[in-house]
């Protein structure tokens, strides 16, 4: 079968669930991650063929999309922040949110100068994608990464390899944990913060797949990171070093208020890309 014909199909049977374009990018991505071919190698050869093997690759992929398997998992990685990252099961899928949280400590940090030594602590890492992304751009920086999954930790160290990165990965429950037992210059963390009721928003694909431990708090007690993490930053933090996180986009007042109450100066609350109050900081007096 023709290449371009299977991409009708592919991108036919696929719209009952997503939308055509992203149906189509599915596509290339694959063509790029399997056949090593771009959508310009496509257009400037259309009679290019599936073989039949190929084509019982293509239709498994297919089949587990419908299922709405995220494909960062089908293809084993993606991108964040301009670096490839292994993922899998274990981890959450890196969001671009993230990389405005990145993108901002990383333009402080060399507006202070890059020059400057520094320490970083990236508490829930996950798959390691802030952690590496700041080890990458700041290369006078010591970077730390903690989570309490054994298992996302061997992804974050993996991925750490893969860009060629010197991280210091600890096994650790962060609620469980009374002293970071050093100082840091920068602490940072994007931990569970969806709330059992807002359920209903989040993407079935999302839902069935990725780890809850990473996704979820009790509707509660949402803060429940956020106020240990902060906590552990009032011993552990530096004078005048700074507390980086990403939050709930419901629960941008809250934030303020729980980093005022603890004597953070500095607060900022930013939006990202989508208009969502989605990144706080403040700073150690």
């Amino acid at each position: 079968m023709k290449i371009k014909e299977f991409r009708s199909y592919f991108i036919q049977e696929l719209t009952p669930i997503y939308d055509a374009g992203e149906a189509e990018s599915f596509f290339y991505l694959i063509l790029e991650e399997k056949q090593q071919l771009k959508r310009i190698d496509l257009a400037l050869q259309p009679y290019l063929d599936f073989s039949e093997e190929q084509i019982m690759v293509w239709d498994l992929i297919l089949q587990q999309l419908k299922k709405e398997i995220p494909i960062q998992y089908l293809l084993g990685k993606t991108s964040f922040y301009g670096l490839d990252f292994q993922v899998n099961e274990n981890v959450l899928i890196p969001r671009p949110e993230t990389e405005e949280l990145v993108e901002w400590i990383i333009e402080r940090q060399n507006s202070k100068g890059k020059s400057q030594q520094i320490r970083i602590l990236d508490i829930g890492t996950g798959s390691g994608c802030i952690a590496i992304s700041l080890a990458k751009n700041l290369p006078n920086a010591q970077v730390f990464a903690l989570d309490i999954s054994v298992k996302a930790l061997a992804t974050a160290q993996k991925n750490a390899e893969l860009n060629t990165v010197n991280v210091t990965f600890i096994n650790q429950n962060i609620l469980e944990t009374e002293d970071l037992g050093q100082q840091f210059d920068i602490i940072v963390s994007n931990p569970p913060y969806v709330r059992n009721l807002e359920k209903a928003e989040i993407k079935k694909n999302v839902l069935d797949n990725e780890p809850h431990l990473a996704l979820f708090v009790e509707d509660n007690d949402a803060l429940i990171f956020y106020k240990k993490i902060a906590d552990l930053a009032q011993k552990n933090l530096s004078k005048n070093g700074h507390l980086f996180f990403e939050i709930n986009q419901y629960l941008g007042k809250q934030m303020i208020d729980l980093l005022e109450k603890m004597n953070f100066s500095a607060i900022e609350l930013r939006k990202d890309i989508y208009g969502n109050e989605r990144m706080i900081k403040g700073e150690m007096n």
